[in-house]
């Protein structure tokens, strides 16, 4: 029967095409700059196991670090440079991760914008408004994109809610979002002494909790707001554990006022287990997100329903899948990871580190 059907196409003359198989697109080449913040550890072999994305080169100039990650994760030795500018005259790079203090954010963007290499940095984006702007700048004049990576982009809950409160509007009109975020301590969970060098330093951290947890809400706010900048801000820090961080914050508050709603943020080294949860509230409704995955919606006279969110998928899966994508002009950064929503995060913690030292609400401009 098949060779009567192949001998009519050849006798008709009809062309058909063979079968086209799915495009291979090649890994993106991409570098790691850094290893000072722990999260390379997690990322690291995550990176590894891909096909879409290729792990080229890591910028590290502190040798035992870097002979530690080695031994740690098996790594090629050939794949550790000193400085990025002796990792770009030999490897060809077109995406930076970067994984350094906060305050070398902006001199790492800098260095990968004359050579027209998109960055993603861990969050926050800078120490300051200064660098964030530097940062602003370099991008647009090396014609490149800043993503800015917070692990509660990539939760679902947190995009289920967005569009239920945003979208749906089955909240109403939002009038007070309160995000809580932090843990025991970076030093009682246990983080590196490479990390915590930083991490409680004033100048390369820009503060202590406010700055390491803070950020998280300031984003997600930002985010649920359209980008708005708050009215004023307002904001109260403590060291309830000086003996511990005595050169910085380990609690903080911040107040978000909007003209017809209200951001809390609540920043902490002293919480009693790890949080990253968040309470949205409407005219008409209420939404929690307790967990990355879970939803409690009531809305209107309904008692409480329980919601399981999907799992994100494709290039809204994971930073490392954003990413490749944004390599790829695929997409372009938007939302939490956004240059233009981290710009706005910026300002309100810098708004918040003035309230706090003077105890003075911040209006602004």
């Amino acid at each position: 029967m098949i060779k009567r059907l192949v001998l009519l196409i050849g006798l008709l003359g009809l062309n058909i095409p063979p079968a086209r198989s799915e495009e291979v697109k090649p890994p993106v080449r991409f570098a790691i700059v850094g290893l000072s913040h722990d999260h390379a550890r997690g990322f690291i072999p995550g990176a590894r196991s891909r096909s879409d994305v290729q792990l080229v080169g890591i910028v590290e100039p502190d040798r035992e670090l870097a002979g530690r990650y080695a031994a740690t994760y098996k790594l090629d030795t050939n794949l550790f440079h000193s400085t990025l500018a002796d990792l770009l005259a030999k490897t060809r790079v077109q995406a930076v991760a970067t994984f350094t203090s906060t305050f070398e954010h902006r001199s790492v963007v800098e260095e990968c914008a004359a050579h027209g290499i998109t960055v993603m940095m861990e969050k926050p984006l800078a120490v300051n408004m200064e660098h964030a702007l530097a940062i602003q700048t370099a991008a647009k004049k090396g014609g490149i994109e800043i993503l800015v990576n917070y692990e509660t982009t990539w939760y679902p809950a947190n995009h289920q809610a967005y569009s239920i409160a945003h979208d749906q509007h089955a909240l109403g009109d939002l009038r007070k979002m309160v995000v809580h975020d932090g843990h025991r301590g970076p030093k009682e969970i246990g983080c590196s002494a490479d990390f915590l060098n930083w991490l409680t330093d004033p100048v390369l951290n820009g503060g202590g909790a406010l700055m390491d947890f803070g950020c998280y809400g300031a984003d997600l706010i930002t985010w649920l707001m359209d980008g708005r900048r708050p009215v004023s801000v307002f904001a109260v820090t403590q060291q309830m554990k000086p003996e511990v961080y005595p050169k910085v914050d380990d609690e903080a508050t911040i107040v978000l006022t909007y003209p017809n709603a209200q951001g809390i943020i609540q920043a902490s080294w002293n919480w009693p287990y790890d949080r990253k949860d968040m309470e949205l509230y409407g005219r008409s409704g209420q939404l929690l997100v307790p967990r990355r995955d879970v939803l409690r919606l009531r809305s209107g006279s309904t008692p409480e329903e329980e919601k399981i969110a999907p799992p994100l998928s494709g290039a809204q899966a994971d930073p490392l899948s954003y990413l490749a994508a944004v390599v790829r002009k695929e997409i372009k950064p938007s939302g939490l990871s956004s240059l233009e929503v981290n710009l706005v995060v910026t300002e309100i913690l810098d708004a918040a580190r003035e309230s706090a030292r003077s105890g003075k609400r911040i209006d602004l401009k």
